[in-house]
């Protein structure tokens, strides 16, 4: 057996980019793709309208922060923690690849939030009393450099957060009983902690417990927005009904499918040198 200090964990985050047939999906690598994606996630946001979770996490977070704090946040998306940190710190400045993320800031921050065009992993960026990420990590394929950075550019705290696992129960039944193949989860936070601790970076990590709940206005709804993740190219839809009936509430019609996560908040003092070259 492998001692923690001899397997790859980088290797393994990058293994995970690929896809279940172990191809590396074309938005891991393509700008003008990812920036679409954002344009359009953008586009659909009201104002300020963040993830019903979000506030829990950042009520966690908000152990490490204090008012004074200047706060650099790697890829804020629509602002699930900007906006809470924009009202509690000094000032924040939000680093994204996206344009359109920018933009939408943009309109709805005050002068307090700067705003930073680029990819994090090649900008050159000042120091900052703590560095954030929230869910920001999945395109970045040389993590020990990108978790290294970190480390030096906080003078005070990194801080990391990630939702994790478990998967809807609905899709382990599938799996389980009727042999589908299913796209579980590929990366995970407990790769970066590991990350960390090859770094010779002994962080902190806290589990907070979530809850989520998806409404449908149809079965028909349902079944399908819940049978994305089989990889079978022909399944029976009997079976996801199935899967799903012990998990569902319907009431006047509208279908409702609630299941627990967790938010992993990974925290490190910065150190000063870190034990093993990034490539």
């Amino acid at each position: 057996m492998k001692g923690p200090l001899v397997i790859n964990f980088e290797q393994l985050w990058q293994e995970g980019m690929h896809d279940w047939h172990g191809k590396m999906p074309e938005r891991m690598v393509d700008d003008a793709l990812e920036e679409a994606f954002w344009a359009a996630s953008m586009a659909k946001k009201k104002p300020k309208q963040t993830d019903t979770y979000a506030e829990t996490i950042f009520q966690a977070m908000q152990a490490h922060l204090t008012p004074a704090d200047e706060v650099l946040e790697i890829g804020p998306g629509w602002g699930n923690y900007t906006f809470p940190l924009e009202r509690y710190v000094a000032s924040v400045t939000c680093v994204d690849s996206s344009e359109s993320v920018l933009a939408y800031l943009k309109q709805h921050t005050t002068e307090r939030v700067k705003l930073c065009h680029g990819k994090f992993e090649q900008l050159a960026l000042a120091q900052h009393d703590v560095v954030l990420g929230v869910n920001c990590f999945y395109r970045m394929y040389h993590m020990n450099a990108t978790l290294v950075k970190m480390n030096e550019l906080a003078r005070k705290k990194a801080i990391i957060g990630m939702t994790t696992g478990p998967i809807q129960p609905h899709y382990n039944i599938l799996h389980d009983t009727y042999g589908y193949a299913i796209k579980f989860p590929r990366r995970d936070y407990i790769e970066i902690v590991n990350m960390l601790y090859q770094l010779g970076i002994y962080a902190d990590c806290q589990m907070i417990p979530l809850e989520r709940t998806y409404r449908y206005d149809s079965k028909e709804a349902l079944l399908t927005a819940q049978s994305k993740k089989i990889l079978d190219a022909q399944f029976n839809m009997e079976h996801v009904e199935a899967a799903l009936a012990p998990f569902i509430v319907e009431e006047n019609g509208v279908y409702s499918y609630s299941h627990t996560f967790y938010a992993a908040i990974i925290t490190w003092t910065p150190i000063q040198k870190v034990m093993v070259e990034t490539k």
